[in-house]
């Protein structure tokens, strides 16, 4: 089982893992601090080692080395999780793979390219741009696609596109005893086997690494037009997202942001919004298709007592509207100097939403810290963002007595505590709670897969 190494068990190890990599291992103090915070609240959790692998060969060597040392195994993408899923728990060695940055192949006619495991969303973009492809899941941050598939990450764009889950047609991954692994051919639909795709797509580094990933790509929009809907009231902001989508208007993405994320998004962005419940959509298509189903959100908007506050045709002015989302977390973070953010994720049926929402900030209303809230309320998604001082431990449990609560409002609901950031250090009792008798299953499939349980320790199972 996995240990923790001994100083000469660790200089024996970095001299093997030297002898794979060369001089990109280390056990030098900056880097191993750089990789022991992710985006999260959580404490910082060192490796001892630090590893950056260029190709799946490397990664292999790499996994059989630590295999053979029963030493912990942490990959790492960009950073950016928040559930500490990518966090040292147990030492051991990070295998970084952000140098993993080749787009391996291209085949538009097919819709689907694959990638390395540390190409990210926003460079697969512009390699794509010139087929009139894109791929379109956008978690908010610039994530690495290996990460993003480990998490089974989604965002704003999967009220049309679907998540990860939905968009990653195969991947190769290294197992814990450094067999590589190819879980699918290209064929557009396989009855071959157990999905072993599915099965490791949010699987968080807890069964293999994923190393490189068979993504499908869409056409770009021809017309697109992002719009920006303010109300008075949450329940109307959200009674009109659902209105949008039970209409069967061609939506890509519906965001709510509730007053004090857009007062701190204001303060952040030097903006004027109105500070108030709001929603910011985005419909993609034909341009006379686009025009019909604005004109019909207005009507929708309209008699769910909001008003068009804004909105956007050309690539330039979108992203202006746009980036005011993608920095929720930044802009809560600044409220408050040197604070962290504890960012719930509960997720539960459409018809559940308002209700899950409404009692979701009377909680915080009745905490002490500060809060804000943004959501993909398209699909039931919604964040809670809680500051927190890390070093008032006080903070932290109300903070997570709020997160549980919450979570356990969402599964009382039939909801998940986990829509996208997965379960990391923190849900691990949640997931019980949730799924109760397929844990057991789960912890299984974990025992089958890395019976030593080396392959990222202290995540996902209780």
């Amino acid at each position: 089982m996995v240990h923790s190494l001994s100083k000469a068990e660790l200089s024996e190890l970095k001299t093997s893992l030297a002898g794979i990599v060369g001089d990109r291992v280390t056990d030098g103090l900056s880097v191993r601090q750089h990789h022991a915070h992710d985006e999260g609240y959580h404490a910082a959790c060192a490796p001892d080692l630090v590893a950056t692998p260029r190709n799946t060969g490397e990664v292999a060597q790499i996994v059989s080395a630590c295999a053979a040392a029963d030493c912990a195994i942490v990959p790492w993408g960009a950073g950016t999780s928040l559930e500490g899923n990518a966090l040292a728990v147990n030492g051991g060695v990070c295998i970084d793979l952000s140098q993993m940055t080749e787009i391996l192949s291209m085949r538009p006619e097919d819709f689907r390219v694959t990638v390395q495991a540390g190409v990210r969303r926003i460079q697969l973009n512009t390699g794509l741009r010139s087929t009139g492809l894109f791929f379109p899941i956008d978690p908010g941050a610039d994530a690495t696609l290996g990460g993003m598939a480990a998490t089974r990450a989604s965002g704003t764009n999967a009220v049309r596109y679907g998540t990860m889950r939905d968009n990653v047609l195969g991947c190769t991954v290294v197992l814990a005893d450094g067999r590589i692994v190819r879980t699918a051919r290209s064929a557009p639909k396989s009855a071959a086997g157990y999905d072993l795709t599915a099965l490791l797509v949010g699987s968080e580094g807890t069964l293999g690494i994923i190393t490189e990933v068979t993504l499908r790509i869409y056409p770009v929009p021809d017309h697109t037009i992002a719009v920006v809907c303010v109300f008075d009231e949450v329940g109307d902001a959200v009674k009109a997202s659902m209105a949008t989508i039970q209409y069967g208007l061609d939506v890509a993405r519906i965001e709510f942001l509730d007053a004090p994320m857009m007062g701190a998004i204001n303060r952040f962005e030097r903006a004027a919004y109105p500070e108030a419940p709001t929603l910011f959509l985005e419909f993609h298509g034909m341009e006379s298709q686009v025009k019909e189903q604005f004109a019909l959100f207005e009507d929708i908007c309209a008699a769910h007592r909001g008003r068009i506050a804004a909105s956007a045709s050309s690539p330039e002015e979108r992203s202006a509207l746009w980036r005011a989302r993608h920095n929720a977390l930044y802009a809560t973070r600044a409220l408050v100097p040197n604070r962290r953010v504890l960012i719930t994720d509960v997720c539960v049926p459409v018809s559940r939403l308002a209700d899950c929402l409404l009692k979701a900030r009377e909680y915080l209303d009745g905490s002490s810290l500060r809060s804000t809230i943004a959501g993909h309320v398209g699909d039931g998604n919604f964040h809670a963002f809680i500051l927190v001082d890390p070093e008032r431990p006080q903070d932290v449990e109300e903070a997570e007595a709020l997160h549980h609560r919450m979570a356990r409002l969402a599964i009382s609901m039939d909801g998940t505590c986990t829509g996208e950031h997965g379960v990391g250090m923190g849900k691990r009792d949640l997931l019980r709670e949730e799924l109760a008798d397929a844990v057991p299953v789960m912890a299984a499939v974990k025992a089958a897969l890395d019976p030593r349980n080396i392959m990222n320790p202290g995540k996902i199972l209780p």
